[in-house]
């Protein structure tokens, strides 16, 4: 192994996103099905940005043959026709954890600070040299553990989720070994000296910290304090209603209504219904947040 490749190896497993707590959490299956559909839902837009990054790549290589190889991987994130490709398969992940597939395509409800990231990662690869942006994706040598090791996880800790939806994962299993093994050999024959190496370097340490970014942006999301819509009201009854539409909810929907004031998050939700009913389960609750969220009426 190369002195380069040995220093992108170490600075990137110290620095990966596998060791966020959200991705710990994810793991050890932990995590409620609306912090699962935070995850899916923001993380496609990483995803939109990805074929684009290389568009920018393949732009600034004079060698046909680097783009003959380079061009691959637009492929596997665009597919060759409507409805393949990495893309379509992450919308069919996103159906899989129970969202809108229409409104995960949009990119409507992405957090800002995950769209700057992503966006910050684009600007990355149009401002560095051709080395420095492939060397940048080099976070991919690390992505076939993580994703084996969240093949397992999911089926293991969240088998409400269809396995036919884990489909992205198991491909980008080989296709991460594959596009790390060109990518290291391309940035080892052309960094050619140590200020070159450096800036390969920084800039593999930059996109680790755009993940890291991300995750840390979704994870507070999760962890945010919830209120309900301002446009829905619980009746006496036990009526939800908003406008032209409503919603028969039973005691114990009734009390986590109630709970929304934003003072509390999920969590806290959760523990407080626990002190009237102590055998409330934090799925439950998990699985009425996100209906009342796909309609609209959670902030």
């Amino acid at each position: 192994m190369s002195d380069l490749r040995e220093r992108l190896r170490a600075e990137g497993a110290r620095r990966y996103h596998d060791h966020h707590a959200f991705h710990v959490r994810m793991h050890e299956g932990t995590l409620s099905r609306r912090a699962l559909q935070l995850w899916v839902e923001n993380r496609f837009y990483y995803q939109t940005r990805i074929p684009i990054k290389d568009a920018l790549i393949l732009s600034k290589s004079e060698d046909p043959a680097f783009r003959r190889m380079w061009l691959r991987r637009i492929v596997d994130h665009d597919g060759e026709k409507e409805g393949e490709g990495g893309l379509a398969l992450w919308l069919r992940l996103a159906e899989g954890v129970g969202l809108p597939r229409e409104r995960v395509a949009s990119c409507a409800r992405v957090l800002p600070r995950v769209r700057a990231a992503c966006d910050r990662y684009v600007q990355l690869v149009r401002d560095r040299s051709l080395v420095e942006a492939v060397a940048s994706s080099l976070t991919e040598f690390f992505a076939p553990d993580l994703m084996s090791k969240r093949i397992a996880a999911w089926e293991k800790h969240y088998p409400w989720i269809d396995a036919e939806a884990l489909v992205y994962f198991r491909g980008r299993v080989t296709r991460a070994r594959r596009d790390s093994g060109e990518a290291i050999e391309f940035v080892e024959q052309h960094a050619t000296t140590p200020a070159l190496q450096d800036a390969c370097v920084a800039a593999l340490v930059a996109k680790c910290e755009i993940l890291w970014e991300m995750l840390e942006a979704i994870a507070a999301a999760a962890e945010a304090k919830l209120r309900l819509a301002p446009r829905a009201r619980l009746r006496e009854d036990g009526l939800l209603v908003w406008p032209e539409r409503g919603m028969e909810l039973n005691p114990t929907a009734q009390a986590i209504v109630r709970l929304l004031d934003g003072t509390r998050s999920e969590d806290q939700v959760v523990g407080a219904l626990r002190e009237k009913w102590p055998d409330a389960r934090a799925a439950e609750v998990s699985d009425f947040l996100v209906e009342i969220d796909r309609r609209g009426l959670l902030e």
